[in-house]
């Protein structure tokens, strides 16, 4: 069956290839062409679109995650940190030496000196020494020109030792002031021609000191001071002056509380011409005080013994008490305190004040003053515009108050006095005392400092605190630029003030006092160099002619130049 089948398919196929042949056969056609063959295209619009970018197609990411933790333990070594080194900022170059001088009007020289080492781990020994002096005359009010030449010369030779918890410091001194006293009363006195040598004074004092204290570090721990001193002063051959003193301080720091007491010893012994005995001062003083950032408060006393050509020494207690707490840190803080002193009318404390003491001795004789009770209360503080203030006010008990009045006596054969020598004049004296000071910058080159003061004296026997103004007041500028230039202005103001001349021992007052007096002051310096500079002062500018005491015109306008050189 299969090979009948088989044949029957073979036959059918060649039947079907047969028939399309024949077909082919009767569709051929003949096509005559006329014309050459030229195909060509039909005219046709194109169309342009662009291909649309949106994806219709969202698909949502699904993200896990799957965390294992585990500690990390990293790898370390341990390497040790050097110690912080502190470097200390540089120093500023010490120089050996430096000179100065000057020259002004009035033939007023000026010379000074400084010798030193350099900065030492050792100690320190220098010289020092300064010349001023001026040889002019002075115009009084009758159109006399009187001598007013004076000299002032100082001279010190020091040294000091560092040890390691001690410093030895040693001096000796030389200074020495020499006065005329050309002023004496014009209006009484006519004929009056004073010669140089007659009016002539000359004050000498030579000392040496020895000081030894601790380098204590902690101001907590245990420290202490001792000095030891001798002055020989004197006047001329016949009245001279020995002074020997001690001077210990110890002070420790005792449960919070810092405690310590002072000690001073000071003998003096005049020639026999002036005093057949000796003088001395003695006192011992403790205290306790404690401070914190809030407050700070002293408690201690003073226990004097003054002997001063008596029979018996006078004794003193005089408080030493003080309290102070911060109302608003850094810009007001109160304070209050109650004290008191023995001020020592030595000839060394009085020379500076005045030099025309009577020439009989007095100058050795002295009371010494008895300040009995200050007590005294008042703020401080930073002002806010780049400076401290300070304003106080004190009441003051003063017993034996030291003034001087002009000595008349041109009558005496032996020792004629024509004014223009003082003598002393005592008082119990109540003082109240306003203070106010400021200091501050105005910019980062202007500096700028005043003081004022109001006094009230009330006095058991005298009218008038003879030669003590009612007020005075000071303003000082300074002005710095780069530290090459720099000027300064000072404006110093004085209230009246009342003199007094002693006539045959009445004391008489003056009729008119001393009328208020400003002085101004001028500086600049230009330093040229670190080692050169040169300098000008322009001194007593003043409005109306000054009188330091009755009878006593000081110098008017005062110009100076000079220049300083460093080694």
């Amino acid at each position: 069956m299969k090979r009948i089948l088989i044949i029957k398919i073979i036959f059918l196929l060649i039947y079907v290839s047969v028939a399309g042949q024949a077909v082919q056969q009767d569709l051929k056609r003949e096509v005559t062409l006329f014309n050459p063959y030229k195909p060509s295209l039909s005219d046709f619009r194109k169309r342009s679109f662009l291909p649309l970018m949106d994806d219709t197609a969202k698909t949502k990411p699904d993200f896990k995650y799957v965390i294992t933790t585990r500690p990390f333990m990293p790898e370390y070594t341990i390497s040790p940190i050097k110690a912080a080194v502190l470097q200390p900022d540089p120093l500023d170059k010490l120089y050996k030496s430096y000179i100065k001088l000057g020259l002004g009007n009035y033939l007023t020289p000026l010379a000074e000196l400084s010798i030193s080492n350099e900065r030492s781990k050792k100690g320190a020994v220098g010289f020092y020494a300064r010349h001023f002096s001026s040889n002019a005359d002075i115009k009084l009010d009758n159109d006399k020109k009187v001598p007013a030449a004076y000299m002032d010369n100082d001279v010190s030779l020091y040294g000091k030792k560092f040890f390691r918890k001690n410093i030895l410091e040693g001096s000796v001194d030389f200074s020495q002031k020499v006065r005329h006293a050309y002023g004496y009363d014009i209006d009484s006195i006519t004929d009056y021609d004073p010669v140089k040598k007659e009016i002539l004074s000359g004050y000498n004092n030579f000392g040496t000191e020895l000081s030894l204290g601790s380098l204590t570090l902690d101001s907590s721990g245990f420290s202490y001071n001792v000095d030891v001193k001798y002055n020989y002063f004197y006047n001329v051959k016949t009245r001279i002056q020995h002074n020997a003193g001690i001077t210990a301080r110890v002070a420790t720091s005792y449960k919070d509380f810092y405690v310590g007491s002072g000690f001073e010893f000071d003998f003096y012994r005049p020639s026999a011409s002036i005093y057949d005995g000796s003088k001395y001062i003695t006192s011992l003083s403790p205290f306790m005080r404690k401070s914190t950032s809030q407050w700070n408060f002293n408690l201690g006393m003073q226990l004097l013994l003054d002997q001063n050509m008596k029979d018996k020494p006078e004794f003193h207690i005089y408080p030493d008490v003080a309290f102070g707490f911060t109302v608003v840190p850094s810009y007001l803080s109160f304070f209050t305190g109650l004290s008191g002193r023995l001020e020592k009318n030595i000839p060394q404390n009085i020379i500076p004040d005045n030099p025309f003491i009577i020439r009989d001795g007095s100058l050795f004789t002295l009371k010494n003053t008895d300040k009995a009770l200050i007590v005294s209360a008042g703020i401080k503080g930073n002002s806010g515009i780049g400076g401290n203030y300070l304003i106080s006010a004190s009441y003051s008990i003063i017993n034996d108050m030291l003034f001087y009045s002009n000595f008349m006596h041109p009558d005496s054969i032996f020792s004629p006095e024509m004014g223009n020598h003082f003598i002393p004049v005592w008082d119990d004296t109540e003082i109240l005392n306003i203070h106010g000071e400021v200091t501050g910058t105005i910019t980062d080159k202007i500096t700028y400092k005043g003081n004022g003061n109001y006094y009230k004296y009330t006095l058991a026997e005298n009218d008038f605190a003879w030669g003590k103004p009612v007020w005075d007041c000071g303003l000082a500028l300074k002005y710095n630029l780069r530290d090459k230039i720099i000027t300064g202005l000072d404006i110093n103001a004085i209230g009246k003030r009342r003199f007094a001349a002693t006539y045959e021992n009445t004391l008489v007052p003056f009729n008119d006092p001393s009328p208020e007096h400003i002085n101004i002051n001028l500086s600049a310096e230009y330093r040229y160099t670190k080692i050169l500079s040169f300098w000008l002062k322009l001194n007593n500018i003043s409005f109306n002619r000054y009188y330091e005491w009755a009878y006593y015109p000081t110098y008017r306008f005062i110009g100076m130049v000079g220049f300083t050189y460093s080694l």
